[in-house]
């Protein structure tokens, strides 16, 4: 299931299936040498976004984490809604994406990127 648990307060994880697309997407766009940055922004349809990105370095105040080898950045701000969140990589006729399972949320979209808190 997921890759690893982490010591971190945050106990964020990745499965094994999204450490490998992160990696695969990395590797495509050739940035090797970055890592993910996971945050919650306002917005989105239900209040809240979950947002991906790549980074090559933390920025002041992000908690660093490392899953299967690839490093994790999460802002402060945005640790307190991610607190025991799991992402995974799914596929299906649709296409394929990123979904949080996320203990935090009190409601999601039907787009499965948007949740309230």
């Amino acid at each position: 299931m997921a890759s690893e648990l982490n010591p971190q307060p945050l106990n964020l994880t990745l499965t094994e299936k999204a450490i490998q697309q992160v990696k695969a997407l990395l590797a495509r766009n050739n940035h090797q040498d970055h890592g993910l940055r996971v945050s919650v922004a306002d917005g989105g349809c239900s209040g809240f976004s979950y947002k991906l990105d790549f980074a090559k370095e933390e920025e002041p105040g992000d908690l660093v984490l490392e899953l299967g080898s690839l490093k994790v950045y999460v802002d402060s701000k945005s640790v307190p809604h991610l607190k025991g969140t799991t992402i995974d990589y799914v596929t299906s006729l649709y296409g394929g994406g990123f979904k949080f399972s996320n203990p935090n949320a009190s409601g999601t979209c039907g787009c499965g990127t948007s949740f309230s808190a």
